[in-house]
């Protein structure tokens, strides 16, 4: 019985942590331990490991603009952060320099915000306590406790007219810094947006890429499905000579050999390379501290000269001391299984097996090659310049519905072949298919918050597990340590590993190119981290027995009033989850991806499954920096911060957050110049979508001073906030058809030579081998002209070279009479 009330009384009072300093400071402690550990081992390895930590930089001809940072253990943090906006842009392109100005925007707003918070919001929650609500109240248990009921009430009913009579001020905060925080970041919004379209227009209007001059033509008629047609009715609509036309074809039969030839190849070379057995390898010191050689290419099997280093080393076996000659040795069997139902089998030499499945693999591929494919109704067509890919993107081609439709055309990098042959109907299916499953696992995801939810609250531990909720309330420390951190890393957890289930599922749309996928990837992310964890998590916070949410949904949702109470409570008590999970993910999480913990982590796994040179050359490439795995739950800070930006102890999480965009703006700006990769043609496109999700949040930060103002009974204030609510969805229809055209299309007037605009543009180094001497140019080019440089939109399996294989030692390969395939494109035998 004493421990029912103890837990009543100390813990349904406040299931949230809340009121209890001791849980943010061992959050605190917890993630500054956690993050410090990560910065100095970071600030350690990062001269000694430039493979990983410097892979953009030391990449040829690239992020020449960017600084050489010093070696030393701290000194490269000021010259990091003098780095300018313009180096930015010309080192790691359109799409880096818009994810920052994001950071850059929060960073203005919770400056503003958090001085509020201090200077206005802050004296005034601290001054005017809030009363008990008269709904609130117990009813009296027993005639005998009536008269001090009653006694309680009447005493309620004069503190509540003094209170009300003179907190009238105080109420009108909550409206006044609703519409003065909505000014304030719809006029951020606004003020970056056209900035960035005026440095996105410049940069793009001047650049001169392969994908910039071409425009994706869908829905091509029966009767048009020739590259020669296609040519002459784009010319004959006089806005542009075209330059190359690729008509899509359905290649899954070429595609399926290729396919299979990769495999082959594989195979093969594990083959080889457990027949020549264990060799000495070089590793290099600035990569990972595991050994792994120097990834051998396809000149392996061309002649060798003295001057080549790493042929020296490759083939050189009799200085060797682990070279086994492979006379000694077995050679690699293989099984072949046949029969009905594969049932049986048979042992071959795999060598010999996988060079024969190899050599008809190249014989089908070359005959393939040759052979005339179904045409589809996609082609993608080059003009002469950008001005006239750009109208013809910007007009209307054709009279007919869903016919000769011309959109932006992804770099020949990014375009996802098979898919380009994958029918429209197909197409739909997946994506709605894609769109109920997703549906179907937010339901899933709910039932997972619960237990974490339940988590919070020692009562319910207490119910479910009676001898752990006892140990709980008997040990301070634990039960904090239990309420604080189990549920913040469990939501931590799942907002890392969700994001790849929903990248897996993008990926499966049938999207035609990479960067739609990302854009896809972003928008599902987000549409798990806020709805599913921010909104849902909100409304598990509603009852103090999340067993009985369901049960008591539709009471407590049945009326305005009690919507209000409810939202405004749960807000209130999870005000300290979501500070201490802001502080995990700033303090403690954000140096370990500056670490990049991921590939650390990952790397001595992948190292156990590689067996031959191309799997070790595999291990050393720079990771892909992602923004559909970041951006998403960046914007959900956002969200929560604005949302409490107003409440009590709203400065907590405004310092907070401010914090988590000030370290995250400096993890990010190093990952993006200098240590990973971002693939995609760089176009900016993302910034409407942070922008579209930050006004939802701005809604919901509404919603929430409304519902603050309904739980204090002042309904007429909670009204004059509708007034802002409608004004800011009309702000976001305007804004949208204002300016996501300027984000998504290339002004005319934009467009100029190269001479005329400097905006993004690094020296880069290009050299050009004559014989055995060397020629250096200097020219200024963007990241996107200098990675695209000399590219067509051409179907990989129709050009790409059939590579010969990557071994330890040609010469032992020779000594046993296999065959040795050529690296030239044609793949002869």
């Amino acid at each position: 019985m004493s421990n029912n009330s103890k837990c009543n009384s100390d813990t349904d009072q406040d299931l949230w942590g809340k009121d209890h300093p001791r849980d943010a400071w061992i959050q605190i402690c917890f993630s500054l331990s956690l993050g410090l550990i990560a910065f100095f081992t970071f600030c350690f390895l990062r001269p000694r490991w430039k493979g990983l930590y410097a892979a953009r930089k030391k990449q040829i001809g690239r992020e020449t603009a960017l600084p050489d940072l010093p070696d030393s253990t701290f000194g490269w943090i000021l010259p990091l952060w003098r780095i300018t906006d313009e180096q930015v842009l010309a080192s790691a392109g359109l799409d880096a320099y818009v994810y920052l100005a994001f950071f850059k925007m929060a960073i203005k707003f919770f400056l503003i915000s958090l001085f509020f918070g201090l200077v206005v919001i802050k004296p005034v929650h601290d001054t005017h306590k809030k009363p008990p609500r008269k709904d609130l109240l117990p009813n009296p248990p027993d005639p005998v406790a009536l008269t001090t009921h009653l006694e309680v009430r009447s005493s309620w009913e004069t503190l509540s007219q003094d209170f009300y009579g003179y907190s009238n001020d105080y109420l009108w905060m909550y409206l006044v810094f609703a519409y003065l925080f909505t000014g304030i970041i719809l006029y951020l919004i606004v003020s970056e947006t056209r900035r960035i379209i005026e440095v996105r227009q410049e940069y793009l209007g001047s650049q001169t890429t392969i994908t910039d001059r071409t425009i994706r033509l869908s829905g091509v008629p029966l009767d048009l499905r020739s590259e020669e047609k296609i040519k002459d009715f784009i010319e004959n609509l006089e806005i542009g000579k075209v330059t190359s036309v690729t008509l899509c074809k359905n290649w899954k039969e070429l595609d399926d050999r290729v396919f299979q030839r990769n495999a082959t190849l594989r195979q093969l070379e594990e083959a080889w390379t457990v027949y020549l057995g264990k060799r000495r390898v070089e590793r290099s010191l600035e990569t990972l501290p595991v050994v792994q050689p120097l990834p051998p290419g396809p000149e392996v099997g061309v002649d060798n000269d003295g001057d080549n280093e790493s042929s020296q080393l490759l083939n050189d076996t009799e200085r060797d001391p682990d070279y086994i000659p492979p006379y000694s040795r077995q050679r690699p069997m293989a099984k072949i299984w046949y029969g009905r139902f594969k049932l049986r089998y048979r042992s071959v030499d795999a060598i010999n097996y996988y060079e024969e499945k190899l050599r008809r693999l190249d014989d089908d591929i070359k005959i393939l090659r040759k052979k005339d494919f179904e045409p589809t109704p996609l082609a993608f067509v080059t003009m002469d310049s950008v001005a006239s890919a750009q109208m013809a993107i910007q007009a209307v081609l054709d009279p007919s519905p869903l016919q000769l439709l011309a959109s932006t055309s992804p770099s020949p990098l990014d375009v996802v072949w098979p898919n380009t042959y994958l029918p429209r109907s197909k197409r739909m299916l997946r994506a709605w298919s894609i769109t109920v499953f997703i549906g179907i696992l937010s339901i899933f995801w709910t039932v997972l918050l619960v237990p974490i939810a339940g988590a919070l609250n020692v009562c319910l531990i207490l119910e479910v597990f009676p001898r752990l909720g006892q140990i709980l309330l008997d040990h301070p420390v634990l039960k904090t340590l239990v309420n604080a951190q189990v549920p913040t890393l469990a939501v931590t957890l799942l907002n890392v590993l969700v994001p790849f289930l929903y990248d897996w599922l993008a990926n499966q749309q049938g999207m035609i190119s990479q960067g739609d996928v990302e854009l896809s990837v972003i928008s599902k992310n987000f549409f798990f981290t806020f709805f599913n964890f921010f909104v849902l998590f909100t409304m598990l916070g509603t009852a103090s027995n999340v067993f009985t949410l369901f049960e008591q949904f539709g009471e407590k949702f049945s009326s305005a009033t009690e919507f209000a109470k409810a939202l405004a409570t749960s807000l209130s008590k999870l005000i300290g989850f979501y500070t201490n999970y802001v502080i995990l993910q700033g303090f403690g999480l954000f140096p370990l991806r500056l670490m990049e913990i991921g590939a650390l982590s990952l790397y001595p796994i992948n190292l156990i499954g590689a067996k031959t040179p191309r799997d070790y050359a595999e291990l050393v490439q720079p990771p892909v920096f992602s923004y559909g795995f970041f951006l998403p739950q960046t914007i959900l800070i956002f969200i929560i911060c604005l949302v409490y930006s107003v409440l009590e102890d709203s400065w907590k999480i405004l310092l907070t957050g401010l914090a988590y965009f000030f370290i995250g703006h400096f993890v990010h700006k190093y990952q993006l110049l200098y240590a990973m990769e971002h693939r995609q043609h760089s176009t900016g496109k993302g910034w409407m979508m942070m922008c579209d999700r930050v006004i939802v949040g701005v809604v919901m930060f509404q919603i929430t001073m409304a519902s603050q103002l309904g739980f204090l009974n002042a309904w007429r204030r909670a009204g004059m906030v509708a007034p802002l609510i409608l004004g800011t969805i009309w702000f976001a229809y305007n804004y949208s058809r204002t300016y996501r055209p300027l984000m998504k299309f290339i002004a005319l007037r934009s467009l100029r030579s190269v001479e005329r605009s400097d905006l993004g543009r690094a020296v880069q180094e290009e050299r050009f081998t004559l014989g055995r001497g060397r020629i250096s140019g200097i020219g200024r080019q963007t990241l996107d002209e200098a990675r695209e440089s000399g590219l067509r939109f051409e179907s990989p399996c129709l050009t790409m070279p059939l590579d010969d294989l990557w071994i330890v030692d040609k010469r032992a390969r020779s000594e046993n009479g296999s065959v040795t395939h050529s690296s030239n494109g044609d793949g002869d035998a």
